[in-house]
């Protein structure tokens, strides 16, 4: 049976969804995390990765026999179709997997965290709630160049794939700001999950 509630946990590159995934995590709410499912599904024994090889050919796999991501990363944040095919092949995949494991939770609500919940339809049909975390763009850069060797410009770019903050924002039913330091998150976070404790009740009673 699914849960009667899903809460879809979006915010751009840098902002924090993982430390906000984590601490719903800790109050014992199931988590789907879409970017864990587009790595596990494109590993070298699963059908997302022969799909991608012959999508974009053995330049993208690495000496390891692995997918190389850093190569895939810079050719899709070049090249819009390069994107597109690549979305077109990984996202039915993590959908359906998503929907899958939501199917098997038992908790009051759950998190799906979707990093571009807003920009593609995906799994917005499953969503009840849209949680965005956010923070102001120079701090997602900092927080990006600093954990992940990229650079500012490279950081830009994959921005520029994303709804702008202002847009995120009025798409949010709720906002968590993580513009300062991760204990600011813990608080945040028990009053949300509160709320979605009382919402997934309410919509249960119908």
């Amino acid at each position: 049976m699914t849960v009667a509630y899903v809460v879809g946990l979006t915010g751009g590159i840098g902002s924090g969804k993982t430390a906000v995934a984590d601490a719903f995590a800790a109050l014992g709410v199931e988590i789907v995390d879409a970017d864990a499912l587009a790595h596990r599904l494109s590993g070298a024994s699963e059908p997302g990765f022969a799909a991608i090889r012959v999508a974009f050919g053995d330049a993208i796999v690495g000496a390891d026999g692995e997918l190389d991501r850093a190569a895939l990363r810079r050719l899709v944040f070049a090249d819009v179709a390069a994107r597109r095919r690549l979305e077109a092949i990984l996202h039915p995949l993590i959908r359906a997997e998503a929907e899958r494991q939501v199917r098997g939770w038992r908790g009051a609500y759950g998190i799906v965290v979707v990093p571009l919940l807003l920009e593609h339809e995906g799994l917005r049909s499953i969503i009840d709630r849209i949680l965005v975390v956010d923070c102001p763009e120079e701090e997602q850069v900092r927080r990006v160049v600093a954990r992940s060797g990229l650079n500012v410009k490279e950081v830009r770019a994959i921005m520029a794939t994303q709804l702008d903050r202002a847009r995120r924002r009025a798409s949010a039913d709720d906002i968590l700001d993580n513009s300062g330091t991760i204990s600011a998150i813990a608080p945040q976070v028990q009053l949300l999950d509160q709320r979605y404790r009382e919402l997934a009740a309410a919509q249960a009673r119908g």
